[in-house]
């Protein structure tokens, strides 16, 4: 999962929010720097990214952006489950899915002081270009795949995995059917027990 699948599957809970969206950006022991409730949103993020991971169908996703993309292939099947979570109606309409975005940013502006720096650079774009919002459109997925290539260094600029996208959207939908609910349930249960 990207963004907005760490978001939602904090399930609103303040701080596993912040720390399923920062986690990418802590590396080994600094995690401890943070209060209890950040490092269980930290544990949380990396146990989800474990399941993903290892998901029969988040393989076949990543099967799509492999022949161009190699080791790519992974990240870009969760940039791709972004597109496919803002438009599930079981999830979120327009609205909902707004009022979403901006009561995350609100959460995280929260915590402005506690964000690392890597993480509070990359916040100020994805707040002032509502990021969590624009993913259920393909020019926002777009953007996204592109920054992604951009932070990852490689000269293709993305637009070859947005065409993947359009053109394999049946077959990546049918991937994403599959794995959310699992992804949904795991995630539940893993924070229960980080709550204890």
């Amino acid at each position: 999962m990207n963004f907005l699948g760490h978001a939602y599957l904090s399930f609103n809970h303040t701080e596993i929010l912040v720390g399923n969206m920062i986690s990418d950006c802590i590396k080994g022991r600094a995690q401890y720097n943070y209060p209890e409730g950040i490092q269980k949103g930290i544990r949380l993020h990396r146990d989800i990214d474990a399941f993903t991971d290892s998901h029969p169908a988040t393989k076949a996703a990543q099967e799509v952006f492999r022949p161009h993309y190699r080791l790519y292939s992974a990240p870009l099947a969760d940039v791709a489950f972004d597109y496919f979570l803002a438009n599930d109606p079981e999830t979120f309409d327009d609205q909902g899915l707004l009022h979403f975005s901006h009561n995350t940013y609100s959460t995280i502006d929260a915590f402005g002081a506690q964000l690392p720096p890597r993480f509070a650079q990359l916040f100020t774009y994805m707040k002032r270009d509502n990021w969590l919002y624009r993913y259920r459109t393909l020019e926002g997925i777009g953007n996204s795949l592109r920054g992604l290539m951009y932070r990852a260094s490689m000269p293709d600029d993305g637009e070859h995995a947005g065409y993947l996208l359009q053109q394999h959207q049946p077959v990546l939908q049918q991937c994403f059917n599959e794995f959310f609910p699992d992804v949904k349930k795991f995630a539940k249960g893993r924070l229960t027990e980080l709550l204890g």
